[in-house]
Protein backbone atom coordinates (compact mmCIF):
# COMPACT_ATOMS: atom_id res chain seq x y z
CA UNK A 1 0.00 0.00 0.00
CA UNK A 2 1.39 3.36 -0.63
CA UNK A 3 -0.28 6.72 1.31
CA UNK A 4 -1.60 9.30 -0.81
CA UNK A 5 2.03 11.55 -0.23
CA UNK A 6 3.88 8.51 -1.77
CA UNK A 7 5.11 8.97 -5.38
CA UNK A 8 4.38 6.36 -7.93
CA UNK A 9 6.59 3.72 -8.51
CA UNK A 10 9.07 4.94 -11.41
CA UNK A 11 8.99 1.38 -12.98
CA UNK A 12 5.15 0.15 -12.68
CA UNK A 13 3.84 2.43 -16.43
CA UNK A 14 7.53 0.55 -17.43
CA UNK A 15 6.72 -3.01 -16.21
CA UNK A 16 2.89 -2.79 -17.22
CA UNK A 17 4.08 -1.99 -21.07
CA UNK A 18 6.68 -4.38 -20.92
CA UNK A 19 4.35 -7.18 -19.82
CA UNK A 20 1.66 -6.39 -22.80
CA UNK A 21 4.57 -6.39 -25.37
CA UNK A 22 5.22 -9.90 -24.46
CA UNK A 23 1.82 -10.94 -23.77
CA UNK A 24 -0.09 -9.83 -26.74
CA UNK A 25 1.70 -12.13 -29.19
CA UNK A 26 1.31 -15.08 -26.83
CA UNK A 27 -2.43 -14.79 -26.55
CA UNK A 28 -2.69 -15.22 -30.95
CA UNK A 29 -1.50 -18.97 -30.23
CA UNK A 30 -4.10 -19.52 -27.80
CA UNK A 31 -7.18 -21.96 -29.49
CA UNK A 32 -9.46 -22.60 -26.66
CA UNK A 33 -12.05 -20.01 -25.41
CA UNK A 34 -11.13 -18.11 -28.42
CA UNK A 35 -13.92 -15.88 -28.37
CA UNK A 36 -13.02 -14.84 -24.85
CA UNK A 37 -9.23 -14.73 -25.67
CA UNK A 38 -10.01 -12.19 -28.44
CA UNK A 39 -12.02 -9.52 -26.59
CA UNK A 40 -9.14 -9.54 -23.81
CA UNK A 41 -6.65 -8.99 -26.59
CA UNK A 42 -8.51 -5.72 -28.02
CA UNK A 43 -8.80 -4.87 -24.42
CA UNK A 44 -5.01 -5.17 -23.64
CA UNK A 45 -4.04 -3.83 -26.96
CA UNK A 46 -6.42 -0.65 -26.13
CA UNK A 47 -4.70 -0.64 -22.37
CA UNK A 48 -1.09 -0.72 -24.25
CA UNK A 49 -2.13 1.68 -26.34
CA UNK A 50 -3.49 4.21 -23.34
CA UNK A 51 -0.13 3.13 -21.40
CA UNK A 52 1.69 4.87 -24.46
CA UNK A 53 -0.64 8.17 -24.50
CA UNK A 54 0.28 8.63 -20.59
CA UNK A 55 3.41 8.04 -20.91
CA UNK A 56 3.61 10.73 -23.17
CA UNK A 57 1.68 13.27 -20.83
CA UNK A 58 4.03 15.65 -19.23
CA UNK A 59 3.00 15.38 -15.78
CA UNK A 60 1.87 11.93 -15.20
CA UNK A 61 4.34 10.56 -12.71
CA UNK A 62 2.95 13.92 -10.18
CA UNK A 63 -0.50 12.72 -10.53
CA UNK A 64 -1.52 11.10 -7.58
CA UNK A 65 -4.72 9.52 -9.20
CA UNK A 66 -2.47 6.61 -10.86
CA UNK A 67 -1.27 5.98 -7.73
CA UNK A 68 -3.89 3.69 -6.91
CA UNK A 69 -4.17 2.84 -10.99
CA UNK A 70 -0.84 1.75 -11.87
CA UNK A 71 -0.02 -1.09 -9.00
CA UNK A 72 -3.80 -2.45 -9.52
CA UNK A 73 -3.47 -3.07 -13.53
CA UNK A 74 -0.34 -4.40 -12.98
CA UNK A 75 -1.75 -6.87 -11.09
CA UNK A 76 -4.68 -7.63 -13.53
CA UNK A 77 -2.01 -7.61 -16.41
CA UNK A 78 -0.27 -10.49 -14.37
CA UNK A 79 -3.10 -12.37 -13.99
CA UNK A 80 -3.88 -12.37 -17.39
CA UNK A 81 -0.57 -13.37 -18.19
CA UNK A 82 -1.20 -16.93 -15.55
CA UNK A 83 -4.12 -17.40 -17.52
CA UNK A 84 -2.77 -16.75 -20.81
CA UNK A 85 0.01 -19.78 -19.67
CA UNK A 86 -2.22 -21.95 -18.32
CA UNK A 87 -5.12 -21.93 -21.82
CA UNK A 88 -1.94 -23.03 -23.79
CA UNK A 89 -1.39 -26.10 -21.34
CA UNK A 90 -4.23 -28.56 -22.90
CA UNK A 91 -4.18 -30.63 -19.11
CA UNK A 92 -5.17 -27.58 -17.13
CA UNK A 93 -8.09 -26.31 -18.92
CA UNK A 94 -9.76 -29.49 -19.13
CA UNK A 95 -9.30 -29.79 -15.52
CA UNK A 96 -10.97 -26.43 -15.05
CA UNK A 97 -12.90 -25.30 -17.76
CA UNK A 98 -15.99 -23.62 -15.99
CA UNK A 99 -13.40 -21.56 -13.61
CA UNK A 100 -11.58 -20.91 -16.32
CA UNK A 101 -14.35 -19.34 -18.63
CA UNK A 102 -15.09 -17.34 -15.31
CA UNK A 103 -11.53 -15.82 -14.54
CA UNK A 104 -11.23 -14.84 -18.33
CA UNK A 105 -14.78 -12.96 -17.77
CA UNK A 106 -13.49 -11.34 -14.90
CA UNK A 107 -9.98 -10.58 -15.77
CA UNK A 108 -12.11 -9.26 -18.95
CA UNK A 109 -14.30 -6.95 -16.38
CA UNK A 110 -11.15 -5.55 -14.51
CA UNK A 111 -9.48 -4.77 -17.36
CA UNK A 112 -12.66 -2.37 -18.88
CA UNK A 113 -13.02 -1.02 -15.47
CA UNK A 114 -9.20 0.31 -15.10
CA UNK A 115 -9.32 1.29 -18.86
CA UNK A 116 -12.34 3.30 -18.19
CA UNK A 117 -10.35 5.07 -15.55
CA UNK A 118 -7.44 5.69 -17.40
CA UNK A 119 -9.54 7.14 -20.54
CA UNK A 120 -10.78 9.09 -17.91
CA UNK A 121 -7.59 10.62 -16.69
CA UNK A 122 -6.63 11.51 -20.39
CA UNK A 123 -9.88 13.15 -21.63
CA UNK A 124 -9.55 15.21 -18.32
CA UNK A 125 -6.31 16.44 -19.82
CA UNK A 126 -5.40 16.47 -15.71
CA UNK A 127 -2.16 14.74 -16.94
CA UNK A 128 -1.11 17.76 -18.95
CA UNK A 129 -0.39 20.02 -16.31
CA UNK A 130 1.23 19.86 -12.94
CA UNK A 131 -0.90 18.89 -9.63
CA UNK A 132 1.22 21.20 -7.84
CA UNK A 133 -2.17 23.31 -7.71
CA UNK A 134 -5.06 20.38 -6.92
CA UNK A 135 -7.78 20.85 -4.91
CA UNK A 136 -5.99 24.61 -4.53
CA UNK A 137 -8.99 27.25 -5.77
CA UNK A 138 -7.72 29.40 -8.34
CA UNK A 139 -7.56 33.01 -7.67
CA UNK A 140 -10.70 35.14 -8.76
CA UNK A 141 -8.05 36.59 -11.73
CA UNK A 142 -7.31 33.20 -13.01
CA UNK A 143 -8.61 32.85 -16.70
CA UNK A 144 -11.76 30.58 -17.42
CA UNK A 145 -8.89 27.84 -18.96
CA UNK A 146 -7.65 27.45 -14.97
CA UNK A 147 -10.62 27.25 -13.65
CA UNK A 148 -12.26 24.91 -15.88
CA UNK A 149 -8.75 22.52 -15.51
CA UNK A 150 -9.77 22.45 -11.41
CA UNK A 151 -13.04 21.74 -12.56
CA UNK A 152 -12.73 18.84 -14.50
CA UNK A 153 -9.43 17.83 -11.70
CA UNK A 154 -12.24 17.67 -8.95
CA UNK A 155 -14.87 15.92 -10.75
CA UNK A 156 -11.76 13.17 -12.49
CA UNK A 157 -11.40 12.58 -8.38
CA UNK A 158 -14.91 12.15 -7.72
CA UNK A 159 -15.11 9.06 -10.30
CA UNK A 160 -11.78 7.28 -10.22
CA UNK A 161 -10.39 8.39 -6.56
CA UNK A 162 -11.03 6.22 -3.24
CA UNK A 163 -12.48 7.97 0.09
CA UNK A 164 -10.49 10.59 0.88
CA UNK A 165 -9.96 11.85 -2.65
CA UNK A 166 -13.84 12.42 -3.13
CA UNK A 167 -14.49 14.05 0.20
CA UNK A 168 -11.70 16.30 -0.49
CA UNK A 169 -13.08 17.17 -4.23
CA UNK A 170 -16.28 17.46 -2.95
CA UNK A 171 -14.98 20.47 -0.18
CA UNK A 172 -13.40 21.84 -2.46
CA UNK A 173 -16.75 21.93 -4.86
CA UNK A 174 -18.34 23.36 -2.25
CA UNK A 175 -16.36 26.24 -1.67
CA UNK A 176 -15.92 27.26 -4.78
CA UNK A 177 -19.73 27.79 -5.68
CA UNK A 178 -20.80 29.44 -2.22
CA UNK A 179 -18.21 31.88 -2.92
CA UNK A 180 -19.09 32.19 -6.60
CA UNK A 181 -22.14 31.68 -8.29
CA UNK A 182 -20.66 32.71 -11.64
CA UNK A 183 -18.54 29.51 -11.35
CA UNK A 184 -21.77 27.30 -11.30
CA UNK A 185 -22.34 27.32 -14.99
CA UNK A 186 -18.78 26.34 -15.66
CA UNK A 187 -19.09 23.41 -13.21
CA UNK A 188 -22.28 22.64 -15.45
CA UNK A 189 -20.35 22.72 -18.33
CA UNK A 190 -16.97 21.33 -17.61
CA UNK A 191 -18.03 19.34 -14.75
CA UNK A 192 -19.64 15.52 -15.18
CA UNK A 193 -22.79 16.13 -13.28
CA UNK A 194 -24.11 12.33 -13.67
CA UNK A 195 -21.23 11.65 -11.79
CA UNK A 196 -22.37 14.20 -9.13
CA UNK A 197 -25.79 12.48 -9.17
CA UNK A 198 -24.49 9.15 -8.67
CA UNK A 199 -22.92 9.91 -5.33
CA UNK A 200 -26.28 10.56 -4.10
CA UNK A 201 -27.30 6.98 -3.90
CA UNK A 202 -28.52 5.94 -0.39
CA UNK A 203 -25.93 2.66 -0.64
CA UNK A 204 -22.97 4.96 -0.94
CA UNK A 205 -21.23 6.64 2.20
CA UNK A 206 -22.80 9.27 4.34
CA UNK A 207 -20.19 11.49 4.65
CA UNK A 208 -20.02 11.59 0.68
CA UNK A 209 -23.61 11.55 0.34
CA UNK A 210 -24.17 14.23 2.47
CA UNK A 211 -21.25 16.53 1.16
CA UNK A 212 -23.03 15.36 -2.35
CA UNK A 213 -26.33 16.79 -1.53
CA UNK A 214 -24.84 20.01 -0.62
CA UNK A 215 -22.82 20.53 -3.45
CA UNK A 216 -26.05 19.73 -5.32
CA UNK A 217 -28.37 22.12 -3.52
CA UNK A 218 -25.30 25.03 -4.39
CA UNK A 219 -25.66 23.75 -8.14
CA UNK A 220 -29.35 24.13 -8.60
CA UNK A 221 -29.94 27.62 -6.76
CA UNK A 222 -27.28 29.27 -8.72
CA UNK A 223 -28.71 29.92 -12.17
CA UNK A 224 -31.41 28.34 -14.84
CA UNK A 225 -28.17 26.82 -16.93
CA UNK A 226 -26.72 24.34 -13.71
CA UNK A 227 -30.64 23.56 -13.04
CA UNK A 228 -31.17 22.29 -16.40
CA UNK A 229 -28.51 19.94 -16.23
CA UNK A 230 -28.96 18.67 -12.95
CA UNK A 231 -32.76 18.00 -13.71
CA UNK A 232 -31.43 16.69 -16.88
CA UNK A 233 -29.27 14.00 -15.20
CA UNK A 234 -31.91 12.37 -13.57
CA UNK A 235 -31.32 14.29 -9.95
CA UNK A 236 -34.87 14.49 -8.69
CA UNK A 237 -35.69 11.28 -7.96
CA UNK A 238 -32.38 10.55 -5.53
CA UNK A 239 -33.04 13.74 -3.34
CA UNK A 240 -36.72 12.49 -3.06
CA UNK A 241 -34.95 9.52 -1.63
CA UNK A 242 -33.25 11.35 0.94
CA UNK A 243 -35.73 12.96 1.84
CA UNK A 244 -37.99 9.98 2.54
CA UNK A 245 -34.91 8.46 4.42
CA UNK A 246 -31.78 10.52 4.94
CA UNK A 247 -30.88 12.47 8.37
CA UNK A 248 -32.65 15.86 8.74
CA UNK A 249 -29.69 17.76 7.94
CA UNK A 250 -29.50 16.15 4.68
CA UNK A 251 -33.61 16.39 3.67
CA UNK A 252 -32.86 20.08 4.57
CA UNK A 253 -30.61 20.58 1.49
CA UNK A 254 -32.22 17.75 -0.90
CA UNK A 255 -35.51 19.59 -0.20
CA UNK A 256 -33.74 23.21 -0.97
CA UNK A 257 -32.67 21.14 -4.52
CA UNK A 258 -36.42 20.18 -5.12
CA UNK A 259 -37.49 23.58 -4.57
CA UNK A 260 -34.53 25.07 -7.09
CA UNK A 261 -35.45 22.11 -9.58
CA UNK A 262 -39.17 22.59 -9.52
CA UNK A 263 -38.82 26.39 -10.15
CA UNK A 264 -39.22 25.32 -13.68
CA UNK A 265 -42.44 24.66 -14.87
CA UNK A 266 -40.98 22.68 -17.13
CA UNK A 267 -39.41 20.46 -14.41
CA UNK A 268 -42.36 20.38 -12.25
CA UNK A 269 -44.58 17.48 -13.42
CA UNK A 270 -41.73 15.17 -12.59
CA UNK A 271 -42.90 15.18 -9.09
CA UNK A 272 -45.65 13.03 -9.87
CA UNK A 273 -44.02 10.71 -11.40
CA UNK A 274 -41.51 10.40 -8.67
CA UNK A 275 -44.24 9.64 -6.38
CA UNK A 276 -42.78 13.05 -4.37
CA UNK A 277 -45.98 14.71 -3.53
CA UNK A 278 -46.48 12.62 -0.45
CA UNK A 279 -42.79 12.26 0.53
CA UNK A 280 -43.16 16.64 0.56
CA UNK A 281 -46.07 16.40 2.42
CA UNK A 282 -44.65 14.13 5.34
CA UNK A 283 -41.64 16.62 5.20
CA UNK A 284 -44.31 19.69 5.91
CA UNK A 285 -45.56 18.11 8.75
CA UNK A 286 -42.62 16.04 9.91
CA UNK A 287 -39.57 17.76 9.10
CA UNK A 288 -37.95 20.57 10.82
CA UNK A 289 -38.61 24.25 10.39
CA UNK A 290 -36.19 24.67 7.50
CA UNK A 291 -37.46 21.64 5.73
CA UNK A 292 -40.55 22.10 6.16
CA UNK A 293 -39.89 25.42 4.43
CA UNK A 294 -38.36 23.89 1.51
CA UNK A 295 -40.97 21.21 1.28
CA UNK A 296 -43.86 23.64 1.04
CA UNK A 297 -41.86 26.07 -1.60
CA UNK A 298 -41.80 22.71 -3.87
CA UNK A 299 -45.42 21.87 -3.41
CA UNK A 300 -46.16 25.66 -4.11
CA UNK A 301 -43.92 25.54 -7.19
CA UNK A 302 -45.70 21.70 -8.62
CA UNK A 303 -49.37 23.38 -8.24
CA UNK A 304 -48.83 25.39 -11.11
CA UNK A 305 -49.25 21.85 -13.14
CA UNK A 306 -53.11 21.25 -13.28
CA UNK A 307 -52.59 17.44 -13.36
CA UNK A 308 -50.57 17.63 -10.43
CA UNK A 309 -53.43 20.32 -8.26
CA UNK A 310 -55.44 17.23 -8.33
CA UNK A 311 -53.06 14.84 -6.83
CA UNK A 312 -52.47 17.58 -3.88
CA UNK A 313 -55.85 17.57 -3.18
CA UNK A 314 -56.22 13.98 -3.52
CA UNK A 315 -53.18 12.95 -1.50
CA UNK A 316 -54.70 15.41 1.45
CA UNK A 317 -52.08 18.31 0.92
CA UNK A 318 -54.87 20.93 1.75
CA UNK A 319 -54.96 20.91 5.71
CA UNK A 320 -51.13 20.38 5.33
CA UNK A 321 -50.95 23.82 3.86
CA UNK A 322 -53.81 25.33 6.26
CA UNK A 323 -51.92 24.20 8.98
CA UNK A 324 -48.41 25.71 7.99
CA UNK A 325 -50.53 29.28 7.42
CA UNK A 326 -50.95 29.23 11.69
CA UNK A 327 -47.74 27.29 12.61
CA UNK A 328 -44.98 27.56 9.86
CA UNK A 329 -42.32 29.89 10.00
CA UNK A 330 -43.12 33.25 8.03
CA UNK A 331 -40.98 32.26 5.23
CA UNK A 332 -43.24 28.88 4.97
CA UNK A 333 -46.22 30.89 5.45
CA UNK A 334 -45.89 33.20 2.50
CA UNK A 335 -44.56 30.09 0.41
CA UNK A 336 -48.22 28.18 2.14
CA UNK A 337 -50.20 31.27 1.45
CA UNK A 338 -48.81 31.62 -2.22
CA UNK A 339 -49.97 27.84 -3.00
CA UNK A 340 -53.30 28.04 -1.72
CA UNK A 341 -53.82 31.13 -3.69
CA UNK A 342 -52.94 29.53 -6.62
CA UNK A 343 -55.05 26.14 -5.89
CA UNK A 344 -57.90 28.43 -4.90
CA UNK A 345 -58.15 30.91 -7.90
CA UNK A 346 -58.33 27.22 -10.24
CA UNK A 347 -61.84 25.44 -9.60
CA UNK A 348 -64.86 25.40 -7.48
CA UNK A 349 -64.06 21.97 -6.36
CA UNK A 350 -60.38 23.26 -4.83
CA UNK A 351 -61.90 26.50 -3.14
CA UNK A 352 -64.74 24.24 -1.55
CA UNK A 353 -61.71 21.67 0.09
CA UNK A 354 -60.46 24.72 1.50
CA UNK A 355 -63.61 26.21 3.08
CA UNK A 356 -63.82 22.75 4.39
CA UNK A 357 -60.52 23.17 6.22
CA UNK A 358 -61.82 26.83 7.06
CA UNK A 359 -58.94 28.30 5.18
CA UNK A 360 -60.91 31.64 5.03
CA UNK A 361 -60.52 31.92 8.81
CA UNK A 362 -57.01 30.86 9.09
CA UNK A 363 -55.97 33.02 5.40
CA UNK A 364 -57.89 35.94 7.55
CA UNK A 365 -56.17 35.13 10.40
CA UNK A 366 -52.62 35.63 8.50
CA UNK A 367 -53.75 39.07 6.66
CA UNK A 368 -54.14 40.87 10.43
CA UNK A 369 -51.08 39.35 11.96
CA UNK A 370 -48.55 39.61 8.59
CA UNK A 371 -46.87 42.37 7.45
CA UNK A 372 -44.77 40.79 4.93
CA UNK A 373 -45.76 42.53 1.53
CA UNK A 374 -45.26 39.45 -0.10
CA UNK A 375 -47.25 37.21 1.98
CA UNK A 376 -49.91 39.89 2.38
CA UNK A 377 -50.06 39.64 -1.50
CA UNK A 378 -50.69 35.85 -1.45
CA UNK A 379 -52.81 36.05 1.07
CA UNK A 380 -55.29 39.14 -0.33
CA UNK A 381 -55.13 36.84 -3.56
CA UNK A 382 -56.23 33.10 -1.77
CA UNK A 383 -59.14 35.54 0.15
CA UNK A 384 -60.47 37.42 -3.08
CA UNK A 385 -60.26 33.57 -4.99
CA UNK A 386 -62.65 32.24 -1.95
CA UNK A 387 -64.88 35.28 -2.13
CA UNK A 388 -66.53 33.62 -5.06
CA UNK A 389 -68.15 31.65 -2.42
CA UNK A 390 -71.38 32.73 -1.27
CA UNK A 391 -70.46 32.62 2.76
CA UNK A 392 -67.06 33.85 2.12
CA UNK A 393 -68.47 37.05 0.09
CA UNK A 394 -70.92 37.75 3.63
CA UNK A 395 -68.42 37.16 5.86
CA UNK A 396 -65.98 39.47 4.19
CA UNK A 397 -68.40 42.18 2.97
CA UNK A 398 -69.49 42.36 6.72
CA UNK A 399 -65.72 42.42 8.60
CA UNK A 400 -65.42 45.82 9.31
CA UNK A 401 -61.95 45.04 10.78
CA UNK A 402 -61.06 43.90 6.84
CA UNK A 403 -62.81 46.67 4.88
CA UNK A 404 -60.87 49.07 6.97
CA UNK A 405 -57.23 47.02 6.31
CA UNK A 406 -57.59 46.98 2.49
CA UNK A 407 -58.52 50.09 2.40
CA UNK A 408 -55.39 51.37 4.25
CA UNK A 409 -53.28 49.02 1.58
CA UNK A 410 -54.86 50.99 -0.70
CA UNK A 411 -53.48 54.17 0.48
CA UNK A 412 -50.05 52.92 1.44
CA UNK A 413 -49.64 49.16 0.20
CA UNK A 414 -47.20 48.62 -3.15
CA UNK A 415 -48.74 48.48 -6.39
CA UNK A 416 -50.03 45.14 -6.49
CA UNK A 417 -51.45 45.12 -2.77
CA UNK A 418 -53.05 48.25 -3.70
CA UNK A 419 -54.73 46.32 -7.52
CA UNK A 420 -56.25 43.15 -5.27
CA UNK A 421 -57.68 45.83 -2.15
CA UNK A 422 -59.38 47.91 -4.85
CA UNK A 423 -60.53 44.69 -6.52
CA UNK A 424 -61.87 43.53 -3.13
CA UNK A 425 -63.67 47.31 -2.24
CA UNK A 426 -65.33 46.98 -6.12
CA UNK A 427 -66.44 43.39 -5.33
CA UNK A 428 -67.95 43.23 -1.76
CA UNK A 429 -71.21 44.18 -0.94
CA UNK A 430 -69.99 46.61 1.97
CA UNK A 431 -72.56 48.60 3.79
CA UNK A 432 -72.83 52.60 3.44
CA UNK A 433 -71.04 52.42 7.31
CA UNK A 434 -68.66 50.89 6.15
CA UNK A 435 -68.12 52.52 2.71
CA UNK A 436 -68.55 55.99 5.17
CA UNK A 437 -65.75 54.87 7.44
CA UNK A 438 -62.71 53.98 3.98
CA UNK A 439 -63.83 56.86 2.48
CA UNK A 440 -59.76 58.36 2.91
CA UNK A 441 -58.80 55.77 0.28
CA UNK A 442 -60.76 58.07 -2.35
CA UNK A 443 -58.33 60.04 -3.24
CA UNK A 444 -55.77 57.15 -3.52
CA UNK A 445 -57.84 55.16 -5.72
CA UNK A 446 -58.27 58.52 -8.22
CA UNK A 447 -54.67 58.10 -8.34
CA UNK A 448 -54.49 54.77 -9.55
CA UNK A 449 -56.79 55.34 -11.81
CA UNK A 450 -53.97 56.92 -14.07
CA UNK A 451 -52.12 53.80 -13.85
CA UNK A 452 -50.49 51.51 -16.72
CA UNK A 453 -49.72 49.07 -14.59
CA UNK A 454 -50.43 46.49 -13.56
CA UNK A 455 -53.05 45.22 -16.03
CA UNK A 456 -56.90 45.96 -15.06
CA UNK A 457 -55.61 48.50 -12.43
CA UNK A 458 -57.90 51.34 -13.67
CA UNK A 459 -60.95 49.50 -14.10
CA UNK A 460 -60.63 48.10 -10.52
CA UNK A 461 -59.73 51.83 -9.42
CA UNK A 462 -62.95 53.15 -11.13
CA UNK A 463 -64.80 50.56 -9.59
CA UNK A 464 -64.14 50.79 -6.49
CA UNK A 465 -64.37 54.60 -6.35
CA UNK A 466 -67.89 53.89 -7.97
CA UNK A 467 -68.67 51.86 -4.90
CA UNK A 468 -67.52 54.25 -2.66
CA UNK A 469 -69.08 57.27 -4.33
CA UNK A 470 -72.46 55.47 -3.71
CA UNK A 471 -72.85 57.07 -0.42
CA UNK A 472 -73.61 60.70 -0.63
CA UNK A 473 -71.19 62.00 2.47
CA UNK A 474 -68.60 60.44 0.54
CA UNK A 475 -69.51 62.67 -2.57
CA UNK A 476 -69.55 65.67 -0.98
CA UNK A 477 -65.86 64.87 0.87
CA UNK A 478 -64.56 63.98 -2.81
CA UNK A 479 -65.87 67.02 -4.34
CA UNK A 480 -64.17 69.15 -1.19
CA UNK A 481 -60.88 66.91 -2.06
CA UNK A 482 -59.47 69.92 -4.93
CA UNK A 483 -56.88 67.40 -6.01
CA UNK A 484 -58.92 64.39 -6.75
CA UNK A 485 -61.36 66.29 -8.38
CA UNK A 486 -58.94 68.06 -10.27
CA UNK A 487 -56.97 64.37 -11.43
CA UNK A 488 -60.75 63.68 -11.86
CA UNK A 489 -61.60 66.52 -14.56
CA UNK A 490 -58.48 65.90 -16.19
CA UNK A 491 -58.68 62.17 -17.17
CA UNK A 492 -61.65 63.81 -19.26
CA UNK A 493 -59.48 65.93 -21.30
CA UNK A 494 -59.32 63.80 -24.58
CA UNK A 495 -55.62 64.79 -25.27
CA UNK A 496 -54.91 62.78 -22.03
CA UNK A 497 -54.53 59.55 -23.99
CA UNK A 498 -53.11 57.76 -20.45
CA UNK A 499 -56.75 56.85 -19.02
CA UNK A 500 -59.39 55.27 -20.69
CA UNK A 501 -62.56 57.95 -20.87
CA UNK A 502 -65.04 55.79 -19.91
CA UNK A 503 -63.52 55.21 -16.41
CA UNK A 504 -63.60 59.01 -15.32
CA UNK A 505 -67.12 60.43 -17.07
CA UNK A 506 -68.64 56.92 -14.81
CA UNK A 507 -66.98 58.62 -11.72
CA UNK A 508 -68.03 62.08 -12.99
CA UNK A 509 -71.64 60.72 -13.52
CA UNK A 510 -71.46 58.86 -9.76
CA UNK A 511 -70.68 62.40 -8.10
CA UNK A 512 -73.61 64.00 -9.45
CA UNK A 513 -75.86 61.23 -8.65
CA UNK A 514 -77.59 62.83 -5.69
CA UNK A 515 -78.50 65.65 -7.50
CA UNK A 516 -76.03 67.66 -5.51
CA UNK A 517 -76.26 71.19 -6.72
CA UNK A 518 -72.90 71.51 -4.91
CA UNK A 519 -71.49 68.69 -6.57
CA UNK A 520 -72.17 69.76 -10.12
CA UNK A 521 -70.90 73.34 -9.31
CA UNK A 522 -67.63 71.92 -8.57
CA UNK A 523 -67.38 69.60 -11.51
CA UNK A 524 -68.40 72.38 -13.89
CA UNK A 525 -66.02 75.25 -12.08
CA UNK A 526 -63.23 72.45 -12.51
CA UNK A 527 -63.75 72.17 -16.59
CA UNK A 528 -65.47 69.08 -16.65
CA UNK A 529 -68.21 70.75 -18.91
CA UNK A 530 -65.91 71.20 -21.85
CA UNK A 531 -64.32 68.24 -22.10
CA UNK A 532 -67.42 65.97 -21.32
CA UNK A 533 -69.18 67.88 -24.58
CA UNK A 534 -65.98 66.91 -26.33
CA UNK A 535 -66.63 63.16 -25.40
CA UNK A 536 -69.68 63.39 -26.16
CA UNK A 537 -69.34 64.36 -29.22
CA UNK A 538 -66.88 61.45 -30.11
CA UNK A 539 -70.16 58.73 -28.83
CA UNK A 540 -67.62 58.06 -25.77
CA UNK A 541 -70.23 55.60 -23.11
CA UNK A 542 -71.59 57.59 -20.69
CA UNK A 543 -70.60 61.02 -22.22
CA UNK A 544 -73.88 62.02 -23.23
CA UNK A 545 -75.67 61.71 -20.13
CA UNK A 546 -73.16 63.23 -17.67
CA UNK A 547 -73.10 66.07 -19.89
CA UNK A 548 -77.42 66.39 -19.86
CA UNK A 549 -77.09 66.68 -15.80
CA UNK A 550 -73.95 69.69 -16.48
CA UNK A 551 -76.12 71.02 -18.63
CA UNK A 552 -79.37 71.06 -16.95
CA UNK A 553 -77.41 72.40 -13.65
CA UNK A 554 -76.03 75.39 -15.91
CA UNK A 555 -79.34 76.26 -16.79
CA UNK A 556 -80.48 76.34 -13.06
CA UNK A 557 -77.85 78.28 -12.13
CA UNK A 558 -78.51 81.09 -15.33
CA UNK A 559 -82.40 80.99 -14.37
CA UNK A 560 -81.81 81.29 -10.10
CA UNK A 561 -79.14 84.29 -11.10
CA UNK A 562 -81.89 85.81 -13.63
CA UNK A 563 -84.41 85.63 -10.51
CA UNK A 564 -82.05 86.96 -7.45
CA UNK A 565 -81.71 89.71 -10.07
Amino acid sequence: MHSAADPPPPDTLEEITQLLHHLLPSILSITCFASRWQVLRAKLASLKSILSEISDSPHWSENALLLPLLPALLSTVRRTETLCHHCCDASSVRRGKLLMQSDLDMAAGWLSKQINELELLLRSGVLHQSTAIVLSRPAASSSKEELAFFIKDLFTRLQIGGLEFKRKALDSLIQLLSEDDKSAAVVAKQGNIGCLISLLDLNGHDSIRELAVLAVSLLVSAGDFPRKCVFEEGALGPLLRIIECGSMPMKEKAAMAVEFITDDPDNSWAISAYGGVPILMELCKSGSLTAQSYAVGALRNVSVVGEIRNVLAEEGAIPVLIQLLVSGTPSAQGKAANCVSILASTSEYLRDLLLQEKGLQRLLHLFHECSAPDTLEHVLRAIYSLSASDTSYRILSGSTVFVVQIAELIKHGNVMLQHISASLIANLAISDGNKRAVGGCMSSLVKLMESMKPDGMQEVAAKALLSLLSVKSNRKEFVRDEKSLMRLVQMLDPKNEAVSKKFPVAAVAAVMAGGSQGCRKKLVAAGAYGHLQRLAETDVAGAKKALQRLSANRIASILTRTWRE
